[in-house]
């Protein structure tokens, strides 16, 4: 049914993967059947459209929310402008904000764009006949160090020297990819590991201003709770003040999540679940199934988070399809566990939403048809 390839088994840190995941053609949505359509299909073929089914409703996003069009701007406004020359430092970037409001699922769809824009624009080669790799991703890990960084850096290139250089060889070597393959866009994602305040956190720093001065790149760094962290402080203490240009060379960008205190929040919510509900693919799925019935439970299951709201949203389909229920109801959703933090926010807003005090719902709404 599709001859989409699969990027379950893709890691974003190596190159290759992360041109697979840039190419990958836009998923095609599975014809919704009836239930007897259902009903006539043959083992064979009905195992092939669950399968089918079932790698769609698992990636269902990105959706583009409010949020993600307004960071996606904010990206582009600063990426288009960092077209400093080589002797000038090019202003970084910080997405920051809680966990499961989709930080990484919006950066990384702003790095397929901008990828698929530069080779577009550029060619899949450099004037030296290298490879041309307009993005470059790097996860970090909790002990990271400046060895650990440049090692990262190289193994997204698969360079061969990552495993038996020293750590200013690696820096080196790193630079030496970046701009023969001519980079110019680093991405730092899960940077809240790092320590900042102890050595290592330091070293990290002062190295990504080393990256910031030496390589023609944006900087784009995505943590939770990094002004908490200090990365935008003033710090006076001795060995701070890294952090103190760090912050002035950074911008903060948020992803806030949905809020249904206004009226224009409430609309916001219910424009997300029409798009949502008009993705799935059940066959007792009608219209208004999410954006009418479901509207304040959905929202006091995810808080506004939509990293919850997609998670519950995609295990319920799984769950709806396996069961031969069809649709989603309160009753199966019921059954369908969430992540923890929604879970422990949740009873608070229930509270609010059964007293009366709270709703969802815009105040003028019309059923889709």
């Amino acid at each position: 049914m599709s001859a989409r390839p699969s990027l379950a088994c893709a890691s974003l840190s190596r190159k290759e993967d992360f041109k697979a995941f840039a190419d990958a053609p836009r998923r095609r949505r599975p014809d919704p059947l009836t239930r007897g359509q259902l009903a006539a299909l043959s083992p064979s073929a009905r195992a092939e459209y669950d399968l089918v089914r079932r790698e769609w409703h698992a990636n269902l996003g990105p959706l583009r929310t409010p949020q993600l069009a307004a960071l996606h701007e904010d990206l582009w406004d600063i990426v288009d402008s960092n077209q400093q020359d080589g002797d000038k430092a090019k202003g970084a970037v910080a997405v920051d904000a809680f966990p499961g409001l989709g930080k990484t699922t919006a950066v990384l769809a702003f790095a397929r764009e901008f990828h698929r824009r530069e080779i577009a624009e550029r060619g899949p080669f450099t004037a030296q006949g290298h490879e041309r790799w307009p993005v470059c991703r790097v996860g970090l890990t909790g002990n990271t160090g400046m060895k650990d960084l440049n090692r990262a850096m190289l193994e997204f290139f698969g360079h061969p020297g990552r495993q038996t250089s020293t750590a200013t060889q690696l820096g080196l070597q790193a630079l030496d990819c970046v701009l023969s393959c001519e980079v110019r866009l680093l991405i730092l994602d899960d940077l809240h590991f790092l320590k900042w305040r102890r050595t290592s956190g330091i070293e990290v720093s002062n190295h990504l201003k080393w990256i910031a001065n030496e390589f023609p790149v944006t900087l784009l760094k995505v943590g939770v709770g990094l002004a908490d962290k200090g990365l935008f402080s003033e710090g006076e203490a001795l060995g701070e003040t890294v952090l103190a240009q760090t912050g002035r060379r950074t911008t903060r960008l948020d992803m806030p999540p949905f809020t249904v205190g206004t009226e224009q929040g409430r609309l916001q919510w219910r424009q997300l679940l029409l798009a949502l509900e008009q993705r799935l693919v059940l066959s007792d799925a009608y219209p208004g199934m999410l954006a009418d019935d479901l509207s304040d439970y959905l929202f006091t299951r995810s808080t506004g988070h939509i990293g919850s709201l997609m998670t519950l949203v995609n295990r319920g389909c799984q769950r709806a399809q396996r069961t031969g229920t069809e649709r989603l109801t309160r009753d199966l959703l019921d059954q369908v566990r969430n992540d923890e933090a929604a879970e422990q926010a949740r009873r608070e807003l229930e509270y609010a939403f059964r007293a009366g005090k709270a709703t969802s719902r815009p105040h003028s709404v019309r059923t889709p048809t």
